[in-house]
């Protein structure tokens, strides 16, 4: 079986392997950390013809992206095992829990305990959901951000500095996101806790929860602990020192994407670049991780 990764599934590939093979600094210090990193890759299908050069170059485990039925998922259990290894997590992806038609959000519900169900059968303890999305609307630029929210309900009441007037449909579209996003998970906590599946929720390239102190918020606002944070350092790099996020969240945090991202010489705009060429502070994210108990 040839298995072709889509651009995120090979940025994330390459940038693991990065991480944990060549930066030095990480690996010469692990001893003097708390914690433990379990190296794990992004695939499609776990077969065993996927995992055995995984396996082989050290990595623990797999996160998969295939949403398949239970019986199938328990035979991929079954291929991870017999090599040692786990899958640990399902990238569910993209719901549409904000959306305005209420048969898309029942899809995107039936979808997540799909993935819920398989995960569980498969051996998985989380499933990576990202709510929903905003877009097409005037919003501030990454480095333009300063959010004021409300302590409660975690509405915005400011996302830039100055007149807002302008981001008036974004604001309403970030406090909608949260309050459609909650119902929806809220629905779905009880499946969790029945499987003993975390719903991990990530807000990568969504435009939503773009400042520590707000996403934290809105995880934190579930007060279960079947809800909890998929965090990817690189792709938060743009908003607020990754590290900064990690000292945020904190124990909310249940797994890791890490890639790394360059930003422009005047901190505007930036690109996606290999582990250690970028903006990442490792050494700084590593002592963040292990000062907030993140062992995983």
């Amino acid at each position: 079986m040839t298995y072709q990764m889509n651009r995120r599934q090979f940025i994330c590939r390459a940038s693991v392997a990065g991480l944990v093979a060549t930066i030095p600094s990480l690996a010469m210090q692990a001893a003097n950390f708390r914690t433990r990193l379990r190296k794990a890759m992004i695939v499609k299908e776990v077969t065993e013809q996927v995992l055995e050069p995984l396996k082989a170059a050290g990595f623990q485990g797999v996160e998969t992206t295939y949403i398949c039925p239970e019986a199938e998922a328990t035979a991929e259990r079954v291929v991870a095992e017999k090599l040692g290894m786990r899958v640990h997590s399902l990238l569910c992806g993209w719901m549409e829990y904000n959306s305005e038609d209420p048969k898309k959000v029942e899809a995107s519900l039936e979808t997540t305990r799909k993935a819920l169900r398989a995960a569980k059968a498969c051996g998985a303890d989380a499933v990576l959901v990202v709510p929903c999305r905003a877009e097409g609307m005037a919003m501030p630029e990454p480095w333009e951000f300063d959010i004021a929210f409300d302590e409660k309900t975690g509405h915005v009441s400011r996302v830039a500095a100055g007149d807002n007037a302008r981001f008036e449909a974004y604001m309403k579209a970030q406090n909608r996101a949260t309050d459609t996003s909650r119902v929806a998970v809220e629905k779905l906590i009880p499946l969790a806790e029945e499987l003993k599946v975390i719903i991990a929720l990530e807000n990568v390239w969504n435009n939503l929860w773009v400042k520590p102190a707000l996403y934290r918020h809105f995880i934190a606002s579930f007060a279960n602990p079947w809800v909890k944070s998929y965090f990817d350092i690189g792709n938060h790099v743009k908003y607020a020192p990754p590290q900064d996020w990690i000292k945020a969240l904190g124990p909310l945090i249940v797994k890791l994407h890490v890639k790394d991202f360059k930003l422009n010489a005047d901190g505007r705009g930036g690109k996606f670049v290999h582990p250690r060429d970028g903006s990442v502070d490792w050494p700084a994210v590593r002592r963040a991780l292990d000062e907030v108990g993140y062992d995983g």
